[in-house]
């Protein structure tokens, strides 16, 4: 029996939370094609065979000098020391530029490299960016190319990783899928309808926080508040007679329904916090932030 701790790295949009969700076979981690979308960190239980394998999905590495945005890119940093085995994710298309400056951090675990979203390539591609690899491969303890969509190679990852885990009793429940509360992923699950729903920088300058949360055998209750950081951010979520809030809403009700297997009422609520994103006490506590 095996046991131990993963963390997904890579670039934003390069596919970390679809590969966690895919793995898993269920919805947890949020997935858009917006940059930055992973704020925090989800924790995902995949049972493989008699092992247990712990995903940490993070923040997408990249350049800023924005407070918020070094605070999560500091977040992806940590997870790289504090794990047993890390799985950089990069896309078939992608150029080596994003591994050589994962390189550059001096990862002291084992690592394997996931080329993602080989469903959209053809072999031609492939074996070229595999070639390209090869010449770093003194580095890597495997390569592995992957489908999110078809879960190609899926078992080959998963004993490949178990390879570099420790012995070790389960530190979880197997019946567990993620570590994190119910209030966390109905979080993302709202800021991932932002994303779908707004255009490029709305979602960026909000954020969402529950309130409220009651659970029955039947029935889920949640009220959660949209934080942006004007009032013009603001009459844009609500739209005209509220039809945009409400179009969120609807949306965000179907998900959390769907995961939590019961109905659902949402209520959404706007407010407006001026510069939260500069609030480093405040980004701290919606972030989880350890130093």
């Amino acid at each position: 029996m095996k046991s131990g701790f993963v963390s997904v790295i890579g670039r934003s949009n390069a596919g970390k939370s679809s590969l966690i969700n895919s793995l898993l076979e269920e919805k947890i981690a949020l997935v858009s094609h917006k940059q930055n979308a992973t704020r925090r960190k989800i924790k995902a239980i995949v049972m493989h065979k008699n092992h247990q394998i712990i995903f940490t999905d993070t923040p997408g590495l990249h350049q800023s000098t924005k407070l918020f945005n070094q605070m999560l890119i500091q977040s992806a940093i940590q997870s790289i020391g504090d794990c047993d085995v890390i799985l950089f994710i990069a896309s078939v298309f992608d150029t080596l530029k994003d591994y050589k400056d994962f390189l550059s951090l001096n990862p002291k675990v084992p690592h394997i490299i996931i080329l993602n979203k080989i469903d959209l390539s053809d072999d031609a591609i492939l074996f070229k960016k595999l070639e390209e690899y090869s010449a770093l491969s003194e580095n890597f303890k495997a390569i592995i190319p992957y489908s999110c969509k078809k879960r190609i190679y899926k078992n080959i990852l998963l004993d490949e990783l178990v390879k570099h885990l420790p012995e070790h009793a389960y530190f979880f429940d197997p019946q567990f899928l993620t570590t994190s509360s119910q209030k966390e992923l109905f979080k993302d699950f709202i800021l991932e309808v932002l994303f779908e729903n707004l255009s490029d920088e709305l979602p960026y300058s909000s954020e969402v926080l529950i309130s409220q949360f009651k659970e029955t055998s039947e029935l889920l209750i949640l009220e959660a508040s949209i934080i942006t950081d004007t009032n013009s951010h603001k009459a844009m979520l609500i739209g005209k007679n509220g039809l945009t809030l409400k179009r969120i809403g609807k949306a965000a009700r179907i998900k959390i329904s769907k995961f939590a297997q019961k109905k659902t009422l949402l209520k959404l609520f706007v407010q407006v916090k001026k510069n939260w994103q500069k609030d480093e006490i405040f980004l701290k506590k919606l972030l989880n932030y350890e130093e």
